[in-house]
């Protein structure tokens, strides 16, 4: 299960003007600990941002999807509710998820989390649909993982196990 982290960096950006302004931006981060998201955002906006940034914040996030479509850069929350037994005692709970897509407005966001979740199951409500104030999501990207690797014979660990040598 992904665990996506909410990154707040402060840093200076020059405005219209030619000015500097501080400002602060929020990221979210897929990493397995607060130390390996920090890590992530030090490298990817260290060739980003010209000059020092600070991560000021760094806090799990109740994010559990991401949606990304291309055609539109700005990030939109959506709450989705449903409804789930309990196998022990019968009764019905109401779950509440929160995941982020992308759109170009709330209307289109609505309709995209509702393409999306098309082949769910159980039925769904999307009650709330807000713009999020995320500029930029950092998705695991295995790659990366094996690039940082050193020369080797590396075989995943399952593979190694049912080898009979």
């Amino acid at each position: 299960m992904r665990t996506w982290f909410l990154c707040k960096v402060k840093y200076a950006k020059e405005n219209e003007e030619g000015l500097l302004k501080n400002i602060s931006e929020q990221f979210l981060v897929d990493a397995v600990s607060f130390t390996e998201a920090e890590a992530v955002i030090y490298d990817r906006l260290g060739s980003q941002i010209r000059g020092d940034f600070q991560v000021t914040s760094l806090s799990k996030s109740n994010i559990v999807d991401v949606f990304f479509y291309e055609d539109a850069d700005i990030w939109h929350k959506c709450k989705v509710s449903y409804l789930v037994t309990d196998a022990d005692s019968g009764k019905e709970k109401k779950v509440n998820q929160y995941m982020l897509i992308t759109a170009h407005d709330v209307k289109s966001a609505y309709d995209r989390i509702q393409e999306s979740l098309s082949s769910m199951l159980v039925s769904f409500r999307v009650p709330d649909v807000v713009e999020s104030p995320i500029v930029d999501v950092f998705p695991y990207e295995k790659d990366e993982v094996a690039e940082q690797l050193p020369e080797g014979n590396f075989r995943p660990v399952n593979e190694e196990m049912e080898d009979p040598d």
